[in-house]
């Protein structure tokens, strides 16, 4: 059984075929999804998939590429994340990619908006979902500041440190080795499978299978040989046959570890023994 670890299926190109995508997800023994919030005002969205359907878990968080929307607040964050369906913070992070005529300098409030989020997430005990791009450095710092991991620097001692996975990953092999010592797991999306990405699957070969986790971020980033096509829930085996062949296992053996990873990460999921493929 397969877990894809981070998809959008509140978004209206997925949830207008749902009853589809679940079916080809039994199909290809991708057992179930957590689905990713990315506002505030659509978090309901996200919820009401978990709560109708066994096989879809959410989370709740604010997108740091999303601007004009309602910021999160810590009581917003530990509310939702008190529902049974619930089971990570995020998706958050920073996101530089898009300065535009900005300057680092001017993107405090997505530093801030990550602070609430790593706050949120050690108060809750929930894992974070971490999104980075063209921001590693800032991103680990104050990680590392806000998330228990700096003596000195933390401004809540007395709560355990943040955990949690940074999704997506397409940083570099010294960023992996960061992220891997302060605990967290690094997910692998359809991009590893890309023609263009023999750096990226260099990295994969060096984050030991006990860390990695397996992700669409659909309905992007569609795999080959579907590159280019709406992405789904369906296609995560495609990203586990490409980790297999770069670690030199069996898609079996990939499926089985990722999901043993999703499972121990994401702990309030409480996947029955058997998974979720009847549901």
């Amino acid at each position: 059984m397969y877990i894809d670890s981070h998809c959008h299926l509140d978004f209206e190109e997925l949830r207008s075929q749902l009853p589809a995508l679940l079916s080809a997800m039994r199909q290809a023994q991708v057992g179930g999804a957590l689905c990713i919030s990315t506002t505030l005002e659509t978090f309901p969205a996200v919820l009401d998939l978990a709560q109708q359907h066994p096989q879809l878990w959410a989370t709740v968080g604010v997108h740091p590429d999303n601007e004009g929307v309602r910021e999160p607040s810590m009581p917003d964050l530990l509310a939702a994340a008190q529902h049974p369906r619930v089971v990570g913070i995020g998706e958050t992070g920073l996101d530089y990619y898009r300065l535009g005529e900005r300057t680092v300098a001017d993107m405090e409030w997505q530093r801030q908006r990550f602070r609430v989020h790593i706050r949120a997430a050690r108060q809750s005990g929930l894992p974070l979902i971490i999104h980075t791009r063209s921001a590693a450095t800032d991103t680990l710092a104050i990680l590392q500041e806000e998330g228990g991991f700096t003596p000195g620097a933390d401004p809540t001692p007395h709560l355990p440190a943040a955990r949690g996975v940074f999704h997506c990953f397409t940083e570099s092999a010294e960023l992996a080795q960061a992220v891997l010592e302060l605990g967290f797991y690094i997910s692998f999306s359809g991009i590893i499978t890309f023609r263009n990405a023999a750096d990226l699957r260099e990295v994969v070969r060096q984050v030991p299978l006990e860390r990695c986790l397996i992700e669409t971020d659909s309905p992007y980033l569609a795999p080959a040989p579907h590159r280019g096509k709406l992405n789904t829930p369906a296609y995560v085996p495609f990203v586990a046959q490409q980790l297999a062949s770069v670690k030199g296992l069996t898609p079996e053996q990939v499926a089985q570890a990722t999901t043993a990873n999703f499972a121990r990460l994401f702990s309030k999921a409480r996947l029955p023994a058997e998974g979720l493929l009847a549901a």
